[in-house]
């Protein structure tokens, strides 16, 4: 029996963990958040591996307020590098696993083609600037860490892109949607899946992968997509990014090469609309 504890495990991705974990019968899933766990706090973190046995942590708590993040960097940088230290830490103390979520907003969006593993960071918001100091301290720390970049993430839990298009589209005829940031949308089942078949591979091989679905589109892809699948009369318009403002800047290319993950660990990835449509179903 693999035990596996999940921290922030109230968010999509640890939703998605939660609806798998009944028909996985070798593994043992002890899910938590900030209400059965702090893991700001290296004496409760501490505490909880000396009570309970893990072979495997999964990290999906995050900060991913990414435009309050630039105003409130303390509590950005509390989650996403003091939290993430303290997990590498304890579990490297107890003998335990180490996968921790990182994001596509480690890298500049410079380039034109998908970002390799190998590829420097080089964040343009202080929430990017946080989760690239969070997964460098963690591969540092624990040298049994796998850390995987996601990017778009969206799920039939929680809030996500999709659920606010489909709020939008009930009382709007008409959006406007960025056209020239360009990137993946993820499934969150999709990615929830991947991590299991890293668990229970029989290499666990440490270091940095990306993953996200299959395919590129912008944001306004994506939003007409959701309406298409759902079909949705709305029309959606093209915008550039300076037409919509924000706090913090985000990438203009952020599309990542998963060649890596899927020749390590043998998977298969489906593309973005195909996912798309599970989800949507499942909404």
């Amino acid at each position: 029996m693999i035990r596996i504890l999940v921290t922030g495990s109230n968010g999509q991705l640890g939703s998605e963990f939660k609806y798998l974990s009944p028909d996985l019968g070798t593994i043992e899933f002890v899910f938590t958040d900030i209400e059965e766990l702090d893991i700001t706090s290296k004496e409760a973190v501490t505490s909880y591996f000396q009570d309970n046995k893990f072979n495997f942590c999964i990290n999906c708590a995050a900060y991913t307020a990414v435009d309050k993040a630039e105003e409130d960097r303390a509590s950005a940088k509390l989650v996403n590098e003091t939290a993430v230290v303290i997990l590498a830490e304890v579990t490297k103390k107890f003998d335990v696993k180490f996968i921790h979520i990182s994001t596509d907003f480690v890298f500049s969006g410079s380039k034109n083609t998908p970002y390799l593993e190998l590829d420097s960071p080089d964040p343009i918001n202080f929430y990017g600037k946080s989760k690239l100091k969070g997964e460098s301290l963690a591969l540092a720390i624990n040298r049994k860490s796998v850390v995987i970049r996601t990017s778009w993430l969206y799920s039939s839990f929680g809030n996500n892109f999709v659920k606010t298009m489909l709020k939008l589209s009930e009382t709007k005829d008409e959006l406007g949607v960025i056209i020239d940031q360009v990137g993946t949308p993820t499934y969150a089942r999709d990615l929830a899946e991947v991590v299991l078949k890293v668990i229970q591979s029989d290499k666990f091989i440490s270091g940095v992968y990306h993953y996200s679905n299959e395919g590129v589109a912008s944001w306004y892809d994506f939003a007409q997509a959701i309406f298409d699948e759902n079909n949705i009369n709305i029309k959606v318009n093209p915008i550039p990014t300076e037409q919509y403002p924000t706090p913090a800047k985000r990438p203009v290319f952020s599309v990542m090469n998963k060649t890596k993950i899927k020749e390590t660990f043998g998977i298969e990835i489906p593309h973005w609309r195909k996912s798309l449509s599970k989800c949507l179903e499942i909404i």
